[in-house]
C-alpha cells in the first residue's frame, strides 16, 4: 500500500522535486529556478499547506528574533483591538523564540520618531509601527531599513518610505465607501462636513480625499462643506462639531473619518440633531452600541483592527523566521456596521478590555500574555 504523504512531503511528490528543494522555495533560500519557485509555492497554496510551528521551533531554537512595537495608546478603542491582535498572534509565533519590545506613545503622531529611534538602536530585528507622523519617520525608516531593521506600517502609512509593508484598510477605498453611503442616505443637494482626526497622518488625509470624490458622484449637486481636524482630542472634536452645529444647522451630514466619535455623537445630541443629521462613524467599539440604537449613528465603516495586528506579527515573523518575502501591502476589506448587524462583530459579542502594556517588557524577553482590565 502507498504510504500517505502530506505537508512538505507531498508537496515534493506533486511537483517531482527533492524535499530539499521544497524547502528552499518555501523559505525564500537560494539554489532553486524562479519557475520551480513559483510551481512549488501555487502547490502549497492549493493543498492549504501552513509550516508546522512546532517543527519549525526546533531548528530555529538557537536562533531568536526581536520585534519592537509602536503603538499609540489613545484612541484606546481602536488601539486596544489593534494591540489585542498583535498579542494574540504574538502567543502563536511564541514557540520560535521571538521577543517583542513594546514601546507606545501617548497619541497617534505624538513623539513617534523618538520611540522609534529608541526601538532602532535597541537591537530589534524589525519594527512594526502606526505611522502618525509620516514625513519625520521617513528618514529613520529609511535608515532602519538600510541597516536590515524591516518596518511593517499597520493602521496608516509611511508611503514614501522604504518600509518593506504596510496592513491596513485601504484608507482612500474607505473613504470612498462612506462617501458613497452618505450620498445614498442625504437628499440631492445636501451639504455634509468631514470630521477628521488629523490630515497630517496618510490614513486620515486618504479617507477624507475618498469620501470627497465619491460624495458628490452619489449624491447630485451635493457638497463637502468644510473639513475639520479633531487632532484625537475629545474637548477640541466636541467644541469643533458643536460651532460647526451652530453655524450650519441645516448640515444633512458628518462623517468621521477617525474612531473618535463619541465626542461628535455628543455635540449632535447638545444640539439637539442626534438621528436627524446623518453620522457616517469609523470602526466599532462597545460604548457605541446606544448610539447605534438611539439612531445618532446612521453606519459605521469597520477596519478589522484586531486582524491588522495579528497580520503585522504574522508578516515580521514569517519574514524575520523563514525569510518569507514581504508583500508590498496587505489591505483589508472595509467592512460596513449598522444596527441590524452590529451584534455580529467581535468588539460587540466579547467584553471590552483594556491591555496593560505595563506588563510587556521595556527590555527583550519574551512577550507575556497582557492582563484583561474589564472598563
Amino acid at each position: 500500500m502507498k504510504k500517505h504523504r502530506h505537508g512538505i512531503h507531498l508537496i515534493a511528490e506533486i511537483a517531482d522535486v527533492s524535499i530539499g528543494t521544497v524547502d528552499r522555495a518555501l523559505h525564500g533560500r537560494p539554489g532553486i529556478n524562479e519557475a520551480t519557485r513559483q510551481r512549488i509555492l501555487k502547490i502549497a497554496e492549493q493543498i492549504a499547506y501552513t509550516p508546522n510551528l512546532a517543527a519549525r521551533a526546533l531548528s530555529v531554537s538557537k536562533a531568536s528574533a526581536r520585534i519592537g512595537v509602536c503603538i499609540p495608546r489613545e484612541i484606546h478603542f481602536f488601539y486596544d483591538q489593534l494591540w489585542g491582535g498583535v498579542l494574540d498572534e504574538a502567543k502563536s509565533v511564541a514557540p520560535l523564540g521571538i521577543q517583542f519590545i513594546h514601546r507606545p506613545v501617548h497619541a497617534l503622531g505624538e513623539r513617534d520618531a523618538e520611540a522609534f529611534q529608541e526601538l532602532a538602536a535597541s537591537g530589534v530585528d524589525g519594527i512594526i509601527l502606526t505611522a502618525g507622523n509620516p514625513q519625520g519617520l521617513k528618514p529613520l525608516i529609511d535608515t532602519a531599513e538600510e541597516k536590515g531593521i524591516r518596518v511593517v506600517c499597520v493602521s496608516t502609512d509611511a508611503p514614501a518610505s522604504r518600509r518593506s509593508s504596510i496592513v491596513c484598510v485601504e484608507p482612500w477605498l474607505n473613504g470612498h465607501l462612506a462617501g458613497e453611503l452618505m450620498g445614498k442616505f442625504v437628499p440631492s443637494g445636501s451639504k455634509v462636513a468631514v470630521v477628521a482626526g488629523m490630515l497630517s497622518a496618510e490614513d486620515h488625509r486618504q479617507k477624507t480625499a475618498g469620501f470627497s470624490e465619491a460624495f458628490p458622484q452619489h449624491c447630485p449637486g451635493g457638497q463637502i462643506a468644510t473639513v475639520i481636524e479633531g487632532h484625537e482630542d475629545e474637548d477640541e472634536s466636541f467644541q469643533k462639531t458643536f460651532d460647526l452645529l451652530g453655524r450650519m444647522p441645516n448640515l444633512a451630514g458628518l462623517y468621521v473619518n477617525t474612531v473618535n466619535c463619541l465626542p461628535v455623537c455628543r455635540a449632535l445630541g447638545a444640539r439637539g440633531l442626534a438621528g436627524k443629521t446623518k453620522l457616517i462613524t469609523t470602526d466599532l467599539f462597545s460604548e457605541m452600541s446606544p448610539y447605534f440604537e438611539k439612531g445618532t449613528i446612521t453606519a459605521s465603516i469597520y477596519q478589522q483592527p484586531h486582524r491588522q495586528g495579528q497580520l503585522a506579527v504574522r508578516l515580521m515573523a514569517d519574514h524575520l523566521t523563514s525569510k518569507a518575502a514581504f508583500p508590498p501591502n496587505v489591505h483589508l476589506s472595509p467592512g460596513v456596521v449598522m444596527s441590524s448587524n452590529l451584534h455580529l462583530f467581535r468588539e460587540i459579542r466579547l467584553a471590552p478590555v483594556r491591555f496593560d502594556d505595563s506588563l510587556l517588557a521595556s527590555a527583550p524577553q519574551p512577550v507575556k500574555v497582557a492582563k484583561r482590565v474589564v472598563r
